[in-house]
């Protein structure tokens, strides 16, 4: 039985991960580690209650000490680490925090990795550090080109620069040590228990509500969509397959403009959910700042090492998201009550 650490896991990517992984393999062991920040709920993983080869745990991958304990009580094969801070905005607003865990729990992790599997001069046959990463490191690309493996790291929002410095630290421990290490770097994720902080959950419910559909800039910044659970495989399929110390650009050539993706579930609400929901909605707003234009991923090397392909064309797994958020309502209602309510209005405040 193959034994995983996977951290953040009960976050958006993280849980669908975990609940994509125990649905296809049975022979696993997943230890399931998070901070339950304001965006982790354990009420993603509620299907898997009650089923053994789940362990969660409450914890911060900054802690050293509780860290360690897992290692020396579970023989991890994987480390997968999912948990960071994400939210470029609340990068701006507090870059401390995302030094804190994205850069600081990042290097702790690898410590705590680094020490258990070490055997003699060399580390135990069979491991495997993914650390998941993201395209915004690479920075913002013109009207053509894509990002490769090679596009040297230029990072504009303290999330992107946080997110760089982990990866660096991931490859510093490869070249130093010989710690066995993949990165994934993925174009934005959408899909279902996303935090509706992020673009296509906070459209969704604001239109639901009749309330304005904020937009930065002209709507016209374009990222390339990427079904989450397409992610999950590939992650999978690099943790498993891939060369030790690789990088690997995940993709899915669905580029789009955010105001397209706005009018897109603008039109498929008014189609089954609410006729009266309308583009008069649409409030543009003060562009974030250092807001990259263009994010797009070449997956050229993922495909052809590992045989990985986005199975989910962005107009089905559009609906596909849209119908999962009008079927659990109750999960929308509670995620935006409190806490986030407050941090929405100081965000859009005056704008």
């Amino acid at each position: 039985m193959k034994t995983y650490l996977v951290t953040g896991g009960a976050g958006f990517i993280g849980s669908n991960f975990v609940l994509y992984m125990l649905k296809k393999h049975k022979d696993i062991k997943i230890v399931n580690v998070d901070k339950l920040t304001y965006a982790g709920n354990l009420e993603n993983l509620k299907e898997i209650e009650g089923d053994e080869r789940h362990v969660f745990v409450q914890a911060d991958i900054c802690d050293r000490e509780a860290i360690s304990k897992l290692f020396a009580e579970y023989d991890f094969d994987y480390v997968i680490n999912f948990a960071a801070e994400s939210h470029v905005d609340r990068s701006i607003k507090n870059p401390e925090i995302f030094v804190d865990t994205n850069v600081g729990g990042t290097v702790n992790m690898l410590q705590c990795a680094k020490n258990a599997w070490a055997e003699g001069e060399g580390f135990k046959a069979g491991k495997k550090y993914l650390q998941v990463s993201t395209d915004e490191v690479y920075g913002s690309l013109g009207d053509d080109g894509f990002f490769m493996e090679t596009t040297p790291l230029c990072p504009h929002s303290p999330y992107s620069a946080s997110k760089a410095s982990a990866d660096m630290f991931v490859m510093a421990f490869h070249d130093t040590y010989g710690f066995p290490v993949n990165i994934t770097r993925c174009s934005n994720n959408y899909g279902p228990y996303q935090f509706p902080e992020k673009l296509i959950p906070l459209i969704i419910n604001n239109a639901k509500q009749k309330k304005a559909l904020p937009v930065y800039g002209d709507g016209m910044n374009v990222r390339d969509w990427l079904y989450v659970e397409d992610h999950c495989k590939a992650i999978d399929m690099v943790a498993e397959n891939g060369r030790d110390g690789e990088v690997y650009n995940v993709g899915g050539h669905n580029e789009r403009p955010n105001i397209f993706i706005v009018k897109k579930i603008i039109e498929s609400l008014a189609g089954k959910y609410d006729k009266t929901i309308d583009e008069s909605l649409i409030k543009y707003v003060e562009d974030r700042k250092g807001h990259d234009r263009r994010y797009g991923i070449d997956p050229q090397k993922i495909k052809d090492e590992l045989g990985w392909y986005p199975e989910t064309p962005f107009e089905k797994g559009i609906e596909l998201t849209i119908d999962w958020y009008l079927a659990n309502t109750e999960w929308m209602e509670r995620v935006t009550s409190g806490a986030y309510q407050n941090y929405y209005a100081d965000m859009y405040k005056g704008k």
